[in-house]
């Protein structure tokens, strides 16, 4: 694949993964595996609310093929087949869900050195059409994307903005939510915290005329051990532990407070990510 602008869906990740990513309230425990045939297997445990699920997933990778395969508890079955360099700027993912036969999906993606387009089909007699379009270089882009609806001939959704990545930080603007909304968000590393980084978010919702502003940070503590934490407006506090146990297998404990209403019982997440 080329180097360009990238998808939209990537912009302002890094700001979004920093401020959401790990963060849990509930109780998770995970074990993979992988062969040197190009076979993995991830097995997942989940307890939310006092309710259990869980899943299990297998992946075979052949040259540039990928074929996904999961099954979870409530007996759904998901395939995703993905073949890149079908073109040698195009990648394709098809996916269906049982026994849900409506779900099928296909979507092309594809990559220039300026460009980077994405058009993803429901696979039904009436399919919604998903696209997005980026234009620029690895430091600047402009994008948007939109869903249409074929049954009612409606836009459910189309958003626009711009990104702007250097080595050491990023930057984005979203319009989203048909332009009710404004995302702002900028993430910064910094030497002085071992390789970790800073970030703020502030959300403008027009027709609610509210605000919501998010700062965070990380911290590496040693080369094995990350600390996150997150505070908005409202007074919601999270933090998190980050600790790899041993290569790939990890340990993370996260909590959730409302520093408005202390008397409000904290919540806490433990999710144990092991890799044999």
């Amino acid at each position: 694949m080329s180097k360009g602008p990238g998808l939209f869906s990537d912009f302002g990740k890094k700001a979004k993964d920093l401020l959401n990513k790990d963060y849990t309230s509930d109780q998770k425990f995970t074990i993979s595996s992988s062969s040197f045939t190009g076979l993995a297997l991830v097995s997942n445990i989940v307890n939310k609310g006092g309710l259990s699920s869980g899943d299990v997933a297998a992946q075979y990778k052949h040259k540039n093929a990928l074929v996904d395969f999961k099954l979870d508890t409530e007996s759904n079955i998901l395939t995703t087949f993905t073949i890149t360099d079908v073109h040698p700027s195009a990648k394709m993912v098809a996916s269906f869900k049982l026994p849900d036969y409506n779900s099928g999906k296909l979507e092309v993606q594809y990559f220039h050195e300026h460009a980077a387009v994405t058009t993803a089909v429901g696979l039904k007699k009436l399919p919604v059409v998903d696209f997005s379009a980026t234009i620029g270089t690895p430091s600047i882009a402009f994008g948007a994307e939109a869903s249409y609806m074929t049954s009612s001939g409606d836009f459910t959704k189309y958003n626009a903005g711009v990104n702007m990545t250097k080595p050491d930080s990023n930057a984005s603007v979203i319009l989203a939510d048909k332009g009710d909304s404004l995302k702002v968000s900028y993430l910064h590393h910094l030497n002085q915290l071992n390789g970790g980084a800073v970030v703020g978010e502030i959300v403008r919702k027009f027709s609610t005329n509210e605000n919501t502003l998010t700062v965070g940070c990380s911290y590496l503590v040693d080369p094995h051990t990350l600390v996150k934490a997150k505070l908005n407006n409202h007074g919601h506090l999270g933090a998190l532990v980050q600790h790899e146990l041993r290569p790939k297998s990890f340990l993370i404990v996260s909590g959730a407070f409302d520093t408005k209403a202390l008397e409000k019982t904290p919540k806490f997440g433990l999710s144990l990510s092991l890799k044999p």
